[in-house]
């Protein structure tokens, strides 16, 4: 197990910036997971980590030591791949073990790491068999445990889920937070899918156009963003955005006055975050947001419904018990409690604080 520390990290390619000088310490044991959309250099700093891709500038440690210059293999960690790149021709022990080939370890010392692998991923009834017997969460388990083989002191995942069905991601989920708690071991986990970070990160780093935005715990994240570009990735469904506009401590939303609230300190045109969980369909009591707008679309969930309301001119999502299903055309009330609303200087779009 090893602590990484990025340190001004960079990656160019010719005259474009990749990677703008990022700064990171993910600590020993972490499962540390980077978010954010296509192309923003979450892969391409999970290759520069993984040895795959040349370090432009800036240092990167692994246990406290520079590692800029070293071999892939000479960083003893391992990477799970998107594509699984498991070899359709060897069985399972064979793809599970190919990582010991050039190892030092016996014959039977092998076959033994094999089996134990095996084992804690329930494949040890499976290692006979080719990949193409295997369903596709199998096959994951399998490049799974051909990183494990290895005893590295860090794993690195590559959008390794993106290929499985729903269900299955799910299943998946679990399954590598649960090896993560039985083995202790680093992990760096790439994705685009906000709820994978979500449900299996200790700390969440996002990433947009090269840069870290912010970094925290799943929680920290969907509590107190730090600016309006993390408050939509973080959380699903999406995070509604108003215009608004703070003047002399009052909150006015598309020419409507919100009183009760306590306000930042603040002047000028701002924009109010609401997410669809906190906005409820129906009447509400108190201090905060209250709004009725036309029902655009509905998305009945069973244990919940989503509500499309047009508020003024925005189209908001809020939420209803999941036997109340308003007609689409219909005429709806919706309410935020005080508390609920995020509020974004809507020239920066920074966070201004909760309201």
């Amino acid at each position: 197990m090893a602590k990484i520390e990025l340190q001004g990290l960079v990656k160019t390619y010719g005259q474009t910036r990749a990677v703008h000088g990022i700064d990171l310490t993910i600590e020993d044991g972490e499962f540390v997971v980077f978010v954010g959309p296509s192309g923003c250099g979450k892969s391409t700093t999970l290759r520069m980590i993984a040895g795959l891709e040349d370090i432009s500038g800036g240092t990167l440690l692994i246990g406290d030591e520079v590692v800029n210059q070293r071999e892939p293999k000479q960083r003893n960690i391992a990477m799970v791949f998107q594509n699984y790149a498991i070899y359709p021709h060897m069985t399972v022990g064979q793809n599970i073990g190919f990582g010991l080939y050039t190892s030092k370890l016996s014959k039977a010392e092998k076959a033994a790491r094999i089996l134990e692998t095996g084992k804690i991923l329930g494949l040890e009834k499976l290692l006979d068999r080719r990949p193409a017997a295997l369903s596709g969460g199998q096959r994951q388990r399998v490049a799974i445990g051909r990183a494990m083989v290895r005893d590295p002191v860090a794993f690195l995942f590559d959008e390794p889920l993106s290929n499985l069905d729903a269900q299955l991601r799910s299943q998946m989920r679990m399954e590598i937070k649960s090896l993560h708690r039985r083995l202790g071991t680093t992990i760096v986990y790439v994705t685009h899918d906000q709820v994978e970070a979500m449900t299996m990160a200790d700390k969440i780093v996002v990433m947009r156009d090269g840069n870290i935005l912010q970094v925290g715990s799943p929680t920290d994240l969907y509590e107190y963003p730090v600016d309006i570009f993390t408050a939509r990735f973080i959380g699903s469904p999406s995070m509604n955005m108003l215009e608004a506009s703070l003047s002399k401590g009052a909150l006015t939303i598309d020419g409507v006055a919100v009183s009760g609230l306590t306000l930042p300190a603040h002047e000028g045109k701002v924009t109010v975050g609401l997410r669809p969980h906190d906005l409820r369909v129906g009447e509400g009591s108190g201090a905060g947001l209250s709004a009725s707008g036309q029902v655009e679309a509905v998305e009945p969930l069973g244990s919940e419904t989503l509500v499309h309301v047009m508020i003024g001119k925005t189209l908001v999502t809020a939420t209803a018990p999941g036997r109340v299903v308003p007609a689409i055309g219909s005429t709806v009330s919706v309410h935020a409690e005080a508390g609920a609303l995020y509020l974004f200087d809507a020239a920066s779009e920074k966070a201004l604080g909760r309201a």
